[in-house]
């Protein structure tokens, strides 16, 4: 008896007209064309790629819908190679984790490989801007949260302190990266209300790690950044849980 073997599912048959986006897309890399660039007209595609009017428009439709080209009308008008923007991207790639149930520990297990790393790279590199703008922000949270609704606002501006970060990295992808997951982070911190009830001790420690480490930052102290963020992202980490399992208690007694 021939040995058992075990066979993957093939992948979905690609329609033509995404087949054609696909295409497309290549094409552009190809010629190096850049944001801003004019495609060729419906015509000249149609001949280039061998298909139907119909399949052509669709294709452009997906592409379209993708953020890769904008399509203009009136004088002048036409189809432009279009660069994603850095908000759009996130949103994108937010409705693929949609429906994946993320947790907390799913977040912080990456942030905590990677954000100790980004400090480590930014320390002696950021501008006195920069570095003021870390402080400014810090300053929304001097103070414990008085009202739940404040609780939630402060949560979100001590998250876009990393963001701040992120925006600094000489890596594109790595900050794009923290970026999202940042992002991810303030959604799922709204959306289950894991600002609530206030806690006390992940205000205390977040705004402590944060304020050591822009002085870390601003002293080009490599290591000691290091350490700081990744014994916050550990901290915050075992705080957000509790506060994650707080909530989930409440709404099993609800």
């Amino acid at each position: 008896m021939p040995p058992a073997t075990t066979r993957s599912k093939p992948e979905p048959r690609l329609s033509r007209p995404v087949q054609v986006a696909e295409a497309i897309k290549d094409w552009v890399v190809e010629q190096g064309l850049q944001a801003g660039d004019r495609l060729p007209g419906e015509a000249e595609l149609i001949e280039r790629f061998g298909m139907a009017k119909g399949t052509i428009r669709e294709a452009m439709r997906i592409l379209e819908a993708q953020g890769l080209i904008k399509t203009r009308t009136g004088p002048g008008g036409g189809s432009f190679v279009h660069e994603v923007s850095r908000q759009r991207a996130k949103a994108l790639l937010g409705n693929y984790f949609y429906f994946k149930n993320l947790t907390i520990g799913d977040i912080y297990q990456l942030r905590l490989a990677l954000e100790p790393e980004l400090a480590a790279s930014l320390a002696g590199n950021l501008s006195d801007d920069v570095l003021d703008q870390l402080a400014a922000n810090i300053a929304q949270y001097s103070e414990p949260a008085t009202t739940v609704d404040e609780e939630r606002q402060q949560h979100v501006a001590s998250l876009r302190f990393h963001a701040i970060l992120a925006e600094q990295a000489q890596n594109p992808l790595l900050g794009f990266v923290i970026d999202f997951m940042v992002n991810l982070l303030s959604d799922l911190t709204v959306y289950r209300r894991l600002y609530s009830p206030p806690n006390l001790e992940l205000w205390e420690q977040g705004r402590d790690h944060q304020e050591r480490l822009v002085a870390a930052l601003r002293d080009g102290d490599a290591d000691l950044a290091r350490d700081i963020m990744r014994d916050h992202m550990e901290t915050a980490w075992a705080l957000m849980r509790r506060q994650e399992v707080s909530m989930e208690r409440r709404f099993i007694s609800e």
